[in-house]
């Protein structure tokens, strides 16, 4: 990064790796709509299938006309000529494709699990999968471009973070939006601009919690937890139980929602006949068949409807056996939402081309910020980010009624960072034995057996 006569960084090259998946369009929108701030010349995309990202940079070329952007998009077959030279690298890969995905949570819905990406066995295998994989692109960013920022967005973001933090010397955040959605609801619900308002929140990637909320400055904490409605309304489906929110007195994030109602969700799973992934493999197969024939004018019109339908579906298989197979709410732009993928990733870029710190919550190493956890182990917090980095905001001990399940999870993911490290498949089956959705010895070894047979390419590794 170069510093500018503002004061400010000027992010010159940004890579990103992974860069033929659905949700790349989106961060094209929201960096040519930055390209002025950030004074972004090229993005590069590098991702396993070619033709794939040739097709995604097709429309992003078109946003970028739209936009007035003034930046180059570049498809690269060789990491190293893709991140040579790199001010960020966006990390975003899905090992296997959706393929994969859909073929864990099948087998953890055999198994009398919920099958769902990041949680429960589908999560440990996307993990075990990927881990080698990252790691090895890590090395390479660090060789090329040893100063970038690598933001980490590849599920599990808390776990992938923790490997690339302790067994790298790049400059690593995990990036993920959940936080800041569920302080927008929150927001929204009180009728308030989330800039009035301050949350307190902690917890792991897909694991945290707000434990208090207030709006300029007054607690108002106790309110919204004594109204039902306005808790049921902050999840994108009729998740939690409000008298669970109001006995935890805590606001969970919504993946919690495969923690505290895991047999709810696989049986409406069953009911659907069908996981989230299966239905989006489909949803994929039909949304890039259509892309392959059409111009950019056309596919960004037929990429827009895709992402209605995608959001609108998003949670309702697993909290009421929907279906994402229906009709999208188009009352609303996707790329103009005020969260989401793209907009953390860039107010994560812009605080740090910023003198200023700015609060967002990220994935860092946890430096007292928990009392209850390591070091060094990876935590979702609020962080003040400037060119000087992610510092931790102290939020010193978890509830009890939450502390040991984040103890668990964390021995679960220490445990599977170890596994990929040293190609173990006992130390895999004893991560996923710690996992509290997974739980049993044996349950572990039937699990990680299926998951080996179904995909031995990426997981035969696991000796």
């Amino acid at each position: 990064m170069l510093e500018t006569g503002d004061g400010n960084l000027t992010m010159r090259k940004v890579t990103m790796i992974g860069g033929g998946g659905v949700r790349t369009p989106l961060v094209i929108h929201g960096l040519a709509q930055a390209q002025q701030s950030l004074g972004l010349e090229e993005l590069a995309l590098f991702d396993a299938d070619v033709t794939r990202t040739e097709t995604i940079a097709k429309l992003g070329r078109e946003i970028v006309r739209r936009q007035s952007g003034g930046f180059d998009i570049r498809v690269y077959s060789n990491l190293g000529e893709a991140a040579a030279g790199a001010d960020v690298v966006l990390n975003s890969v899905r090992v296997g494709g959706i393929a994969s995905r859909a073929r864990d949570e099948r087998i953890a819905i055999e198994h009398g699990l919920a099958g769902q990406e990041t949680t429960g066995p589908a999560g440990a295998a996307m993990a075990l999968r990927t881990l080698p994989v990252t790691l090895a692109h890590a090395r390479i960013v660090e060789r090329v471009a040893p100063r970038a920022w690598f933001m980490n967005f590849t599920n599990p973001a808390g776990l992938m973070t923790q490997a690339l933090t302790q067994n790298t010397g790049l400059r690593v955040l995990g990036i993920c939006d959940t936080p800041i959605e569920l302080f927008h609801k929150l927001a929204e619900a009180v009728g308030a601009h989330p800039a009035e308002m301050q949350f307190d929140y902690a917890g792991l990637n897909h694991l945290g919690w707000v434990r208090r909320v207030a709006l300029r400055g007054e607690d108002i904490t106790a309110d919204l937890l004594a109204d039902a409605t306005l808790l049921r309304g902050l999840y994108p489906a009729d998740l939690f139980d409000s008298v669970l929110i109001q006995t935890l007195g805590l606001i969970p994030t919504e993946y919690l929602f495969f923690y505290y109602s895991q047999r709810k969700a696989h049986a409406n799973q069953c009911r659907a006949g069908a996981s989230r992934g299966e239905e989006l493999e489909r949803m994929n197969a039909t949304l890039f068949d259509q892309l392959d024939r059409e111009d950019a004018v056309q596919g960004l019109a037929t990429y827009r409807d895709y992402l209605l339908r995608r959001n609108a579906s998003y949670m309702k298989l697993e909290a009421q056996a929907g279906s994402a197979f229906t009709a999208g709410n188009d009352d609303y732009d996707p790329f103009e939402t005020a969260t989401g993928y793209h907009r953390i990733a860039l107010e994560v870029m812009l605080s740090l081309g910023s003198d200023t710190p700015h609060e967002v919550v990220v994935n860092v190493p946890n430096h007292g910020a928990i009392d209850d956890l390591e070091p060094e182990d990876v935590v979702e917090v609020p962080c003040a980010i400037s060119r000087a980095g992610a510092i931790p905001r102290r939020t010193g001990p978890l509830p009890h009624s939450v502390r040991g399940l984040v103890q668990a999870v964390k021995a679960y993911e220490r445990t599977t960072v170890r596994a990929a490290l040293e190609g173990s498949a006992r130390l895999a089956q004893l991560a996923m034995m710690e996992y509290p959705i997974i739980g049993q010895w044996e349950l572990a070894g039937d699990l990680l057996a299926a998951l080996q047979a179904a995909g031995p390419e990426y997981l035969g590794y696991l000796k």
